[in-house]
């Protein structure tokens, strides 16, 4: 074995230098014992980038294992680059849900749209075609000076690459709160569409076997993006900008065509995109997951940066690149195929059986040179390929509960005097009122297979074109990305569990049965026993909500360090569910339709109780409150019926009654036609009017159904023991609430609309 050598001018491997690139000191120790000699300099970066959280999930991965990740409906589970759930007649969807916080906040367009494309390629990797995306994003204060910037510079790096590369955006979230003034999240979500049986896989297959380099140059952007996204932001962040990558949502579409192309043939035995880590966690991934080993020859990279150096080119971030395992002979397939997309393309290494991530380089060598020096490669690395996956650090981090929640402020029985302009002012608010300035700027309907647009629903609702031998299918799916994390941080179990609940229930209120769950779990420091206690208890959460409402978890992504000098984010475990409709015609929007069509309220009525609810938060200026908790037995039954109800055409619209309460619910389902309504509240013991009215308590849809059918809804609603009880009735041009206040609908949608209009406007 030979001793793996520093280019020139590299300095030598060190504790100083480990602490430097993120490796704990007791980590530099088991580098040093397990090696019995010091990495090179190329080495401990590929050690650091693949020890870090980002890549290893240490500290998530022994609470991870809890998680439900198997159904009948499963075709790939977690461990894959994306997940898969059946869709029948042999098609499945393929989706996942990727961060790009740290990325965003500091340069916000190229964070976001490097996000974006990177969870396309995680998509069609796997031999899928992206059909669909959402997003979900948090910023700070819609008052803080630097959330006009960031809000701006990553709508347009959202909407500038998906609109490129033609996959719609058809929906997602945006809340505001100060603990992320100083770390915004942006978490994307992609969904494709693939053949079951043809699938691909990030495996390393076949000793012998090419390995193959596709897509665009190496340079230095993004290097050790994936460490930066492993570490607090402090005073230097600003600093941090070299670690951002650039996309081109250009070129992501040449590789996708040719991907797809290349994939079609067969030639191929694993493929994997360059993500974090770039080409050091691609190989080495594939590798781990077939049990073998790689050998590169990094003089073959193709370069758009003169004097790239072996640790340069392994932890280069550099977008829109995949590395693609060839079966041995037909690599020229891959080679022509990418000549047609104008690809670069190169055969970089082979498979080998040894077990090894082994990389060579020749020192001086510059093919931007005049005259380069000749290839004479030496050892920069060689490593154990289980020490890089496998046998990386895994920790079970010390937890410390947080102070009971029923010990924080509660509200007092003062209500406000103005009900309607509570109304108003709540529907005008930047984390109720209307997302269309955002909206406006994704190109929702590319495609042709947009049926429910953004705002329209409680979830968006695609047509899919599967294709065979046997022609084209259409089928539908609905999909959904929610997380409300004021009330994770009252109660993490309960917050987590809501907001399964949440996402699972937007998609039966559209029609749709849930399928499948894929996650984004932003936390604060895992070092920090508070924090690791939140995420585990959310953990929990998670768990027990997908098991009882049959969605089991195929994908997702961990982001921790989601901090600020010590100051964390609220914990957010954002959620994202994919489901599909029996029948097109099933379909429902939030919007009464007609005049006259009954009000009705499903589920059990509101306890009044306001803790974590944004009219509380506005009211007090923090988040307080007891938990409102959750029955889940009660949130299985409701949504049963809520997809009967649809499936068997009963009710004409559904909106489930989320932030802000039956309040905002009912003010939407308004808006969104311009029709009025005249209700009552449902039944709600002695609980004052305002806390029924703003009780973000779940388990609860408003419908609107024709007066015929009402009898029939009640029988199915009481076959399931689920509470149905009529409010009233679509009428006239005012919400009307008995006892409660009179607006007019117009006075609703004015003050809805300009939700966003203080930030965005210039």
């Amino acid at each position: 074995m030979t001793t793996p050598e520093n280019f020139p001018g590299e300095p030598d491997a060190s504790a100083e230098l480990a602490r430097k690139f993120g490796l704990a000191d007791d980590e530099w120790e088991r580098v040093l014992s397990t090696l019995s000699r010091k990495p090179s300099y190329a080495e401990l970066g590929v050690i650091s980038v693949m020890w870090s959280e980002h890549c290893s999930y240490k500290s998530s991965r022994v609470h991870l294992s809890r998680l439900p990740t198997e159904g009948p409906q499963v075709v790939q589970g977690p461990g894959e680059n994306a997940g898969a759930v059946d869709i029948g007649d042999g098609f499945c969807a393929v989706f996942k849900m990727e961060s790009h916080n740290h990325p965003s906040y500091i340069e916000p367009y190229q964070g976001a749209a490097t996000g974006v494309g990177g969870i396309l390629r995680d998509v069609f990797t796997m031999g899928a075609r992206p059909v669909a995306s959402l997003n979900s994003l948090r910023f700070g204060r819609p008052d803080h000076p630097k959330t006009p910037h960031l809000l701006k510079g990553v709508v347009a790096g959202i909407g500038g690459y998906g609109n490129c590369i033609g996959v719609p955006t058809v929906g997602g979230e945006v809340q505001f709160d100060a603990s992320y003034d100083g770390n915004i999240l942006v978490n994307a979500f992609t969904v494709g569409i693939a053949k079951t049986d043809e699938l691909f896989f990030g495996r390393a297959e076949g000793i012998g076997n090419p390995i193959i380099y596709v897509g665009a140059k190496t340079g230095r952007d993004g290097i050790h993006g994936a460490t930066m996204a492993s570490a607090e932001f402090g005073e230097e962040t600003d600093s941090k900008l070299p670690t951002v990558q650039v996309g081109d949502p250009f070129m992501e579409k040449l590789l996708l065509e040719a991907c797809l192309e290349i994939f079609a043939t067969g030639c191929l035995s694993g493929v994997q995109d360059m993500g974090a880590a770039g080409l050091t966690s691609s190989s080495v991934e594939m590798a781990a997951r077939a049990g073998n080993g790689i050998e590169l020859d990094l003089d073959a990279i193709p370069r758009r940066t003169r004097a790239l150096s072996p640790y340069e080119m392994l932890l280069s971030e550099s977008q829109e690149r995949m590395l693609m395992v060839a079966k041995r002979g037909r690599e020229h397939e891959v080679f022509d195929i990418c000549a047609k997309w104008d690809l670069d393309v190169s055969i970089v290494g082979r498979v080998t059986s040894s077990g090894r991530f082994v990389c060579k380089a020749t020192p001086g060598h510059d093919p931007f040179d005049d005259a380069p020096t000749e290839p004479d490669p030496v050892v920069v690395v060689d490593l154990p390929v289980d020490l890089l996956t496998d046998c990386a650090p895994k920790y079970d981090r010390p937890q410390e509960a947080r102070p009971d929640a029923a010990t924080l402020v509660t509200l007092t029985d003062d209500a406000p005097g103005n009900l309607g302009a509570e109304m108003l002012r709540l529907i005008g608010s930047p984390n109720i009122g209307s997302r269309s300035w955002i909206w406006r700027q994704y190109d929702h309907i590319v495609g042709d297979g947009t049926v429910v647009r953004p705002g329209d629903g409680d979830a968006a609702v695609i047509r899919v074109f599967c294709q065979d031998t046997d022609g084209t299918q259409e089928k539908f799916l609905a999909i959904s990305a929610d997380c409300n994390a004021r009330h994770v941080e009252l109660d993490p179990f309960l917050g987590a569990a809501m907001a399964v609940a949440e996402c699972t229930r937007n998609v039966v209120c559209v029609g749709a049965k849930p399928l499948g769950l894929t996650d984004c779990l932003n936390f604060g420091n895992p070092e920090v026993p508070e924090q690791m206690w939140r995420f585990a208890r959310a953990i929990d959460g998670l768990a027990t909500a997908c098991t009882a409402l049959g969605a089991p978890v195929v994908s997702g992504n961990v982001s921790f360090y989601n901090e600020t000098d010590g100051k964390s984010i609220l914990p957010t475990p954002t959620v994202a569910v994919v489901g599909q409709l029996e029948d097109p015609a099933h379909r429902l929007g939030l919007g009464f339709l007609n005049e006259g069509d009954v009000i009705a309220h499903l589920g059990r009525p509101s306890r009044g109780v306001l803790g974590g609810s944004e009219w509380l938060v506005q009211t007090m200026g923090s988040i307080t409150g007891a938990p409102v908790g959750i029955d889940l037995d009660a949130e299985a039954a409701l949504q049963q019926a809520m997809l009967e109800l649809a499936q068997r055409q009963l009710v004409r619209s559904a909106h489930d009654i989320s932030d802000g309460g039956i309040a905002m619910c009912v003010a939407e389902a308004c808006i969104a036609n311009g029709h009025g309504a005249r209700i009552s509240l449902p039944a709600g013991g002695d609980a004052p009017a305002h806390a029924l009215l703003f009780s973000e308590e779940p388990s609860r849809i408003v419908v609107s159904l024709p007066s015929g059918n009402v009898d029939e809804a009640l029988l199915l609603c009481e076959r399931l023991g689920v509470p149905f009880e009529t409010l009233g009735e679509v009428a006239a041009d005012t919400l009307a609430i008995e006892g409660v206040c009179d607006v007019a609908v117009e006075e609703l949608a004015h003050a809805h609309a300009g939700a966003l209009d203080a930030i965005v406007r210039d």
